[in-house]
C-alpha cells in the first residue's frame, strides 16, 4: 500500500534548519535558477474576495531532482478573525513516478523562506556597513525578516512601524526573543521609520489598487528597498528615484502586472536576483546609490526548502504516515 507523509506545522518546525542555513539554501537555489537547472512557470491564482488570493506554485529543482506545489492563500481579513494573513500546503512528489511522497503545512516554509531571499537581496545589493533596518507591517514576515536578518547581516537598529499601535508594542517586546542585542525602536509614522534606514523592508497585505505611502524624499542614499508586498507601500516615485530595479524573476513580474498588479511600477526590470548572484549582472556599482529589489516569492524556495525537511523527516522518523 502506497503513503504520504504528512507534516504538521509542528514537525516542520522542529524540523525547521536555522535562518543562517536557510539563507545558504537560498542562494544555492538561485544560482541553480540562474544556471537553467529549475523550471518555475508562472504561478496561476484564483481571488475569491478582494485583495485575497489562492495560488497554485509548481517547481521542479534539477540539481534536487525535486518537485512539488504550494497551494497558498493570502487573506487580509483574517486578522479581525483571529487567523493567519497567509495559509498554505506544500505536497512533494517523487520525480521518477510523479507519485506524491509528502504533505506539509507550509505555513512556517512561506515565512522562513521568504524573509532568507530578503536577506540574501540585501547581503549582495545593500551598501556595506552596519544596517539600519525599517520593517513596515508587523504582522508574521515582519517577525521573521527581523530574526533572518539579525541572524546573517550587520544589523545596527531596527524601526518599527504598523498602522496598529497595538502591534508594535507587540512586535517591540518580542523583538528580545527574535533578536537577542538588536535595538528595536518603535515609529509612529512610515517617515519616521523609513528616514535613514539603509534597509527597508515593506510586509503589509498586497493590495491590487494599492494607496502607497514611501515617498523618493525619505530616501537615504544608498539604500535597499525590499517591497515583499508589491507596491502597496512604495510610490512610483519611490521606485523611480532608485538606479536599479530587481527582481527574483522576470516572468512571474511580467505576469503579475498582465494581471493588474504593479500597474506604475517599471515595465521591465534591470535584471533577476539569481544573475546578481551568479556574477552575470553588476548590482551594486556605488556606495550612494539606491536599489529597489522586488521578491514575488518562487515556488523554488519552497520545494526546496520543503523537501529539506522531508529529508530530514525521513532521516528522524517524524510525521505521520497516511494511506494513499
Amino acid at each position: 500500500m502506497r503513503e504520504v507523509l504528512y507534516l504538521s506545522r509542528a514537525d516542520v518546525e522542529a524540523l525547521g534548519p536555522s535562518p543562517s542555513e536557510i539563507v545558504r539554501l537560498m542562494e544555492e537555489l538561485f544560482r541553480a535558477k540562474a544556471a537553467g537547472r529549475v523550471e518555475l512557470p508562472p504561478k496561476p491564482g484564483i481571488h475569491p474576495r478582494p485583495d485575497a488570493f489562492i495560488h497554485a506554485m509548481p517547481a521542479y529543482i534539477a540539481s534536487l531532482d525535486a518537485a512539488g506545489l504550494k497551494w497558498v492563500a493570502g487573506y487580509p481579513g483574517n486578522s479581525v478573525r483571529g487567523l493567519p494573513y497567509i495559509h498554505g500546503l506544500l505536497l512533494l512528489n517523487d520525480a521518477e513516478t510523479g507519485v506524491p511522497v509528502a504533505i506539509m503545512d507550509a505555513t512556517w516554509i512561506t515565512a522562513m523562506r521568504t524573509a532568507a531571499v530578503s536577506a540574501l537581496a540585501a547581503l549582495y545589493l545593500a551598501a556595506p556597513g552596519r544596517i539600519t533596518l525599517a520593517i513596515l507591517g508587523l504582522g508574521v514576515q515582519a517577525r521573521s525578516h527581523l530574526q533572518t536578518m539579525a541572524a546573517v547581516l550587520a544589523v545596527a537598529e531596527v524601526r518599527a512601524y504598523d498602522r496598529d499601535p497595538a502591534r508594535t508594542a507587540t512586535f517591540v517586546r518580542d523583538a528580545v526573543q527574535l533578536a537577542p542585542g538588536v535595538s528595536v525602536v518603535p515609529c509612529d509614522t512610515p517617515a519616521q521609520a523609513v528616514r535613514g534606514a539603509t534597509v527597508i523592508v515593506t510586509a503589509g497585505p498586497i493590495a491590487r489598487n494599492p494607496r502607497p505611502s514611501i515617498r523618493p524624499e525619505w530616501l537615504a542614499d544608498g539604500s535597499l528597498l525590499l517591497p515583499i508586498d508589491f507596491d502597496s507601500m512604495v510610490t512610483p516615485e519611490a521606485m523611480a528615484a532608485c538606479r536599479a530595479f530587481i527582481v527574483d524573476d522576470a516572468g512571474q513580474y511580467a505576469y503579475y502586472r498582465s494581471i493588474g498588479y504593479f500597474a506604475s511600477a517599471p515595465v521591465a526590470p534591470e535584471g533577476e536576483l539569481g544573475d546578481v548572484i551568479a556574477g552575470r549582472l553588476a548590482g551594486r556599482t556605488r556606495p550612494e546609490e539606491r536599489i529597489t529589489s522586488v521578491n514575488l516569492g518562487l515556488a523554488m524556495e519552497d520545494v526546496g526548502l520543503g523537501y529539506h525537511l522531508y529529508r530530514a523527516a525521513i532521516e528522524r522518523g517524524v510525521g505521520t504516515r497516511l494511506p494513499l
